[in-house]
């Protein structure tokens, strides 16, 4: 539930009265405090002020507060400088250490490690040391939307590039004039090449997110 470009406190109230309706079915509540810069599905946030970008131990804090009285199964996605998309190195200045630091805070408050659950957006194009540091600090699930629509559309290009000479009319290609193509432009060929790229980058995700796998 994106509240985040509402007032912090009427963020945190809606995000109850929706766990409270959630928590009987046993469904997790995936909130978000702070901005994510960029743009996404026609929101633009790439002109936000530079301390949106970024949350606060506050912040978590009165998340934890209002939501833990109510059930345990919500995820925070606090900003530490994500931006939706991906741009040249040194224009995202990501600060997972701020995970830490939130983690912390209500560590000294609660007597035990790691109480908070975290989403990391805008996690496409992140450095590996990044995200090893942000799943370190308690991130448990990663978005790389755009990641995932570049592999998409990568297979898709990597399939013409590979099969042009037989894209380019339903007869005739390099192994004759008279040859059908029906095989090479049917969608179920291409849209699958596609899936399989978009999958590939998919484990690479998995792989980020758990040194084990």
């Amino acid at each position: 539930l994106d509240l985040s470009e509402e007032p912090h406190d009427e963020n945190v109230g809606i995000c109850a009265s929706y766990l409270k309706k959630m928590a009987p079915l046993n469904l997790i509540l995936e909130m978000e405090i702070g901005i994510t810069g960029g743009v996404e599905d026609g929101v633009d946030n790439s002109g936000v002020a530079k301390d949106k970008l970024y949350s606060t131990p506050e912040d978590t804090k009165l998340v934890y507060d209002t939501l833990s009285p109510i059930s345990p199964m919500f995820t925070i996605a606090a900003a530490f400088g994500n931006v939706h998309g991906v741009y040249k190195p040194g224009n995202v200045k990501l600060q997972p250490d701020l995970l830490d630091s939130f983690q912390k805070n209500m560590e000294s408050i609660l007597g035990y490690n790691k109480p908070l659950f975290f989403v990391f957006h805008g996690g496409s194009g992140s450095e590996k040391s990044d995200i090893e540091k942000a799943v370190s600090y308690g991130v448990v699930k990663m978005n790389v939307d755009t990641d995932t629509q570049w592999a998409y559309w990568e297979g898709l290009l990597k399939f013409y590039q590979a099969k042009s000479g037989y894209l380019q009319g339903q007869i005739g290609n390099p192994e004759g004039d008279d040859k059908p193509n029906k095989s090479y432009y049917d969608p179920r060929k291409w849209v699958r090449t596609s899936e399989e790229s978009m999958r590939d980058r998919v484990i690479v995700g998995y792989k980020d997110l758990n040194k084990h796998l």
